[in-house]
């Protein structure tokens, strides 16, 4: 990175407020693969000249995977915590490329004292673009395919579908839609905390299904939203020996890439 990314401390150190707080997750923060996709959304946010902070150390897990294991005493000790540490730096807006973290902050922080605008990043962005903040060229993608894998807690959760889709409309390639999408969607399997653990006996793994979907329309690209689902696919598409022919990217990815970030 050739820029510096300021934690909320430095802000309040310099007695300022950034426009919004990029909750990064543990994916963004942790995963290889996820890191690029953080990477992504911070330099597109320094090149539009947005004034963003992350809480750095500070951060922990929201407890999502905690709760949806069925530890409400983990998940609410972890949750208080950041409560208490987002109330301190008085943030009333926070964008995060992971829809777990979204639907968590989002929906079960309230509950618990923890009131903030929260917003999943395609749903900033397409608030950037109209607001005529974010200009979207995507020349370099004309003539390619482009499949979307809707996030489960970004679409049937919270009701998201349009945000992404605008996005991915505006770099001129060609939009095709899977057999089960928007809240017909099928999940990519890792949703619920299964993400980490081994899935049940059965036919076939959910990702696998999922991917042959995909795979069916002959996308060059698998485009996602979430950390979690891109692991999946990208799993998925490596299971039929297609990782040299799709793609799958993060849709900032897609937006950064265009902008030859």
């Amino acid at each position: 990175m050739d820029f510096t990314i300021k934690t909320m401390a430095d802000f309040m150190a310099e007695g300022k407020s950034p426009e919004v707080l990029f909750w990064v997750g543990c994916a963004g923060s942790f995963d290889d693969r996820a890191k690029k996709i953080t990477k992504a959304f911070a330099k597109l946010l320094n090149k539009i000249g947005v004034e963003f902070a992350v809480l750095g150390q500070e951060e922990s897990c929201t407890g999502d995977p905690a709760k949806r294991a069925g530890n409400e005493f983990v998940f609410q000790m972890m949750a208080l915590t950041n409560i208490e540490i987002l109330n301190t730096y008085e943030v009333k807006k926070i964008v995060t490329a992971c829809p777990h973290c979204f639907n968590t902050l989002k929906n079960e922080y309230p509950a618990l004292g923890g009131n903030y605008q929260v917003l999943h990043h395609t749903q900033f962005l397409k608030q950037l673009m109209s607001e005529g903040r974010l200009k979207i060229e995507g020349g370099s993608f004309k003539g390619k395919k482009i499949t979307f894998h809707d996030p489960c807690y970004l679409g049937r959760a919270n009701d998201e579908y349009e945000a992404p889709r605008k996005l991915l409309e505006k770099l001129d390639a060609e939009l095709i839609e899977m057999k089960r999408c928007r809240a017909n969607g099928l999940c990519c399997g890792a949703g619920g905390a299964q993400m980490f653990k081994e899935p049940e006996k059965g036919n076939k793994d959910i990702n696998i299904e999922r991917t042959e979907e995909a795979l069916d329309l002959k996308p060059h690209i698998v485009a996602t939203g979430c950390p979690f689902c891109n692991t999946m696919i990208t799993d998925g598409v490596k299971h039929f020996e297609k990782h040299e022919e799709v793609q799958v990217k993060d849709i900032v990815e897609l937006i950064a890439e265009a902008q030859e970030l």
